[in-house]
Formats: structure tokens, sequence, C-alpha cells
């Protein structure tokens, strides 16, 4: 009966252990905290990658050293399980809604103070205190900026804005903003997207008649270029058929014989069976 009870005391010793034994693993770093006594509070020491004994009276918490991202969105994910997109409006008091992402990590060394600080682990401070630097920081930029600018040109700039006021309001804390982002289009008024459309169908139009404008120039060119080739061929027609002329001119002048030479080779040899009036006179030098 001692025995049994021995090794039911033991059992139960082990039992005991592997459930106050908690791991904190790789890529992590722990931070115990006492609930109870005249310790209560934060350990002084981060604790590394290992096995640890916590106690009844003791919590652990776990940090991630490796860099880690969060999104708010207006649709449900499994990161964003509600509507956790923000709202914001420009200096016109029109209202915008956008998706943000965020990605960031912690400094090891600076574990312990941050939980001094905020008294939650890292998903609650994502959500809440990080996602509110976000939204304040998101509503300071953008009250300032108008509607076209935070949907056009603008919009790089605002969230760059944004990510250097939440970097530089979380960096002494130990928590560095790496990047903090769009996700899809920002969700505009409706009297906003329609007078986009308006606009971008007008663009389209303009476009249009340049392009037929042109289209029509070059066409016309076109045949500009054609009869002005025409013309100069004829011209050029003309000026050798003249120079030929003159040239066929200049050699008869100089050699009257051809003319009769001509005469005769064409000659069939016959005589006109009519003469007087306007008959021909063959060319015969009759001696």
């Amino acid at each position: 009966m001692k025995r049994i009870s021995t090794i039911l005391l033991i059992a139960a010793l082990a039992l005991t252990g592997l459930i106050g034994c908690q791991k904190v693993p790789a890529g992590h770093v722990g931070v115990k905290v006492y609930l109870l006594g005249g310790d209560k509070g934060i350990s002084s020491e981060e604790l590394p990658v290992g096995r640890y004994w916590i106690g009844i009276n003791e919590d652990l918490y776990l940090f991630p050293t490796f860099s880690q991202n969060a999104v708010w969105t207006l649709e449900e994910t499994s990161e964003s399980p509600t509507d956790q997109s923000f709202s914001f409006q420009t200096v016109e008091g029109m209202g915008v809604s956008a998706d943000i992402g965020i990605t960031y990590n912690i400094e090891p060394t600076k574990v312990t103070s941050i939980f001094e600080k905020y008294r939650k682990g890292v998903d609650e401070i994502t959500s809440i205190y990080l996602r509110n630097m976000v939204r304040d920081a998101l509503v300071k930029v953008t009250s300032t900026e108008a509607i076209e600018s935070v949907y056009g040109a603008g919009k790089a700039t605002i969230i760059e804005s944004v990510e250097k006021m939440v970097r530089d309001q979380v960096k002494p804390l130990g928590i560095n903003v790496e990047r903090i982002y769009w996700i899809g289009n920002l969700r505009l008024p409706l009297q906003v997207t329609t007078a986009i459309d308006a606009k971008i169908t007008a663009t389209q139009k303009t476009q249009q008649r340049q392009n037929e404008v042109a289209q029509s120039a070059a066409e016309a060119n076109k045949e500009i270029e054609k009869a002005r080739g025409i013309a100069e061929s004829i011209k050029l027609v003309s000026i050798a058929e003249a120079q030929a002329i003159e040239r066929k001119g200049a050699a008869i002048k100089n050699n009257p014989g051809v003319v009769e030479l001509n005469a005769i080779d064409k000659w069939d040899g016959k005589l006109p069976v009519y003469t007087g009036g306007s008959a021909p006179i063959p060319f015969i030098d009759v001696k």
C-alpha cells in the first residue's frame, strides 16, 4: 500500500512538473510575470529559447522576434475576423475607407520594457495599440489632403507619411516598423467615383477625337505628298520631252537632209493617183 502511494505521489509530482514546464520556442523571447505576493509583477530578465518551470503564481508571455505582419481589412479573413478597416475624411469632408497592412519586428533586448509599458502580449499590442497609432496618423495626414490627392498622385505620399509617424513613435520602445501599406483600392464616396468615371470617359473621348484628327491629318498629308509626287513626275517628264524636242529641232536644223531622208525611208514607192490642188506631192527632186 505504501509502495502504491509512493508511486502515485511520484506520478503526481511528475505530472505537475510537466504541466508547469513551458517552452520558449525558437525565434521568441519569454517574459515571466508573477501574479501574487511580494514579487508580483514582471521578471527583470528575458527568457531565451528553452524550457522553464512556470508555477501556479506565474504566467509566461511569448514575444516573437521575427517579422510580424498584420492586416486590417473590411472583409473577414483569418487575420482580420471582423471589419477592421480604417475610415478617414479629406479636407473637403469626404469620407474614405481603406484596408491597411503593417510589417514590424520587436528587438529582443527590449521585450521586458515593451511588456512593462503595455502589459499585453504581441497580439494585443498589434491589434490595439499599433492599430490605434496607424489610425491616428492616417486621420491626421489625410485631414489636409484633397480627395483627388488621396486617390491620385498623393496616395503613395500619404501612406509614407503615416509609416514615418508610426515608426518614429514606436522605435524608442523597441518596435521596428518595416512597412505600412495600402491593401487594394480605396473605397470612395459614390459622388466621387461617379465624377471619376465621367472624367475618365471625357478624357477617353478627347483622346479619341485627337487620334481621329491626327489620323485625318496624316491621310491628308499622304494625299498631298502623293499629288506632289505626281506633279513632280509630270514636271520631270515635260522637261525631258521639251529637252528632247529642242535637241531634235537643233539636229534637224543642223542637218536639213535628214527630213528628206526620213520621208524617202517612209515612202512606199508609189506615186499619188491624183495631183493638183491639195494633193500630196512626193519629195522627188527631178533633174
